[in-house]
């Protein structure tokens, strides 16, 4: 224990620059719980920011009224599709040369590859290497690798794990490049390797550079920023090339059930709703409606004091994002292609994705309603860090929406029978 020292009284009401030292007391205690359960106590509901059963109660409520909603809408899904199904059969029956309409009106277009293959191919592949560092950090954490007060063991996984995954982007990117009969291959690898590198990358070098002009401990030191590079140069860079080379060697066709004509129908006058912008504000609502209460807690710890365990709830709430944003872009695709617009391969990509544009606009509001953060040293950091997060959100996400809306727009063309 240490010795306690009496604190003199110092005049500090008349402006001038006066020198003050500060002492404190400490008092050590001998205790007999391990030390990899000493933070238990903080995991216990008495220390959350509210009570444990409220938070169920608010992430169950969250849950149930998406999942209702999803339900509704997959119900009125799956009797329009079994009436589109008995008619087109009808159809084909009665009269073969009975001009078709709906989404059976451009099965010849449908399957047209989409303009910029390269730049959404490495999207795909970007997405899918984050979806994978995603469940590969759930897993850690559920089985209670990292530490509540130790930070920097998260930071240290993300990083060592991106490296290690960095193949999955080459491979994905490269082999989907080649199955939309791409043929540079390699610029498409350089383009993934930057996609979501280079902006990070770059929002790094600015926020690091506040932080050193501000003194502040939040700059990584050199010695660090050298590990880090060696990493990418040594590790992510050569798996990411082997990964490319994988997949251009991998030959996989595209597989379409139906033959694409030579030229493109034209697309009919939509109304405004029909948009891309309203169809991703569509898109996005719903499956942010069943994160947001998370958000609070996740933003709280990141960007506060508070210790965030409850890594169970967290990955019940991912997997219900994963199948809402799954059926919502299934359900906007099949509108898109019943009102005769074909160009669904971007436009799935940016509804699936549109979810981490909401949770930037949510970062607007912790910012102002929720946390005490001001000044040029945290906002920039604040926003600048999180504009990261939500572009990868955004490329992962909209991976997955464009990959429900793949397997299902082959079901139902698969389905029928199309001259």
């Amino acid at each position: 224990m240490c010795e306690r020292i009496q604190m003199p009284f110092v005049d500090v009401t008349e402006d001038n620059e006066v020198d003050v030292e500060f002492f404190y007391t400490v008092k050590w205690k001998e205790t007999n719980t391990p030390f990899e359960k000493r933070m238990d106590k903080y995991s216990q509901p008495s220390s959350l920011p509210h009570h444990l059963e409220i938070h169920w109660f608010s992430i169950i409520n969250s849950c149930v009224t998406v999942l209702l909603l999803t339900g509704f809408l997959a119900t009125i899904l799956m009797r329009v599709l079994k009436n589109d199904f008995v008619k087109y059969a009808h159809d084909e029956e009665t009269a073969e040369d009975q001009e078709e309409t709906g989404w059976k009106y451009i099965h010849g277009d449908v399957f047209r590859f989409p303009k910029f293959k390269s730049v959404f191919a490495a999207a795909l592949g970007s997405g899918t290497q984050l979806f994978t560092l995603t469940v590969f950090i759930f897993i850690l954490a559920l089985v209670g690798v990292f530490y509540p007060y130790n930070r920097g063991a998260l930071f240290t996984a993300l990083v060592v794990i991106y490296a290690l995954t960095s193949g999955i982007a080459g491979y994905t990117a490269t082999s989907f490049y080649c199955q939309l009969e791409g043929t540079n291959w390699v610029r498409n690898l350089l383009l993934t390797g930057c996609l979501f590198c280079g902006p990070l990358f770059l929002t790094f070098c600015f926020l690091n550079t506040v932080a050193i002009v501000y003194n502040a401990t939040a700059a990584l030191p050199f010695g660090t920023i050298v590990v880090i590079v060696l990493i990418w140069t040594l590790v992510t860079s050569p798996l990411l090339v082997l990964g490319g080379i994988a997949g251009k060697n991998s030959k996989a066709e595209f597989q379409a059930p139906v033959r694409t004509t030579k030229y493109p129908r034209e697309i009919p006058p939509l109304p405004w709703y029909r948009g891309a912008i309203p169809q991703m504000a569509m898109a996005g609502f719903l499956p942010f409606s069943a994160i947001y209460i998370e958000l609070y807690y996740i933003f709280a710890s990141v960007w506060g004091h508070r210790i965030y365990t409850i890594y169970s709830i967290l990955f019940i709430v991912f997997i219900i994002l994963l199948i809402v944003t799954a059926f919502i872009t299934v359900a906007l695709t099949y509108f898109q292609l019943v009102a005769e617009d074909h160009e669904w391969w971007w436009r799935s990509f940016l509804c699936g994705g549109s979810t981490g544009l909401f949770i930037y606009a949510y970062c607007l509001y912790y910012y102002y309603a929720r946390s005490d953060m001001s000044g040029f040293m945290q906002t920039p950091f604040f926003f600048g860090y999180m504009a990261c997060i939500c572009f990868g959100f955004f490329l992962m996400l909209g991976t997955v929406g464009f990959r429900a809306a793949l397997f299902f727009v082959r079901h139902i063309y698969r389905s029928i029978k199309c001259e």
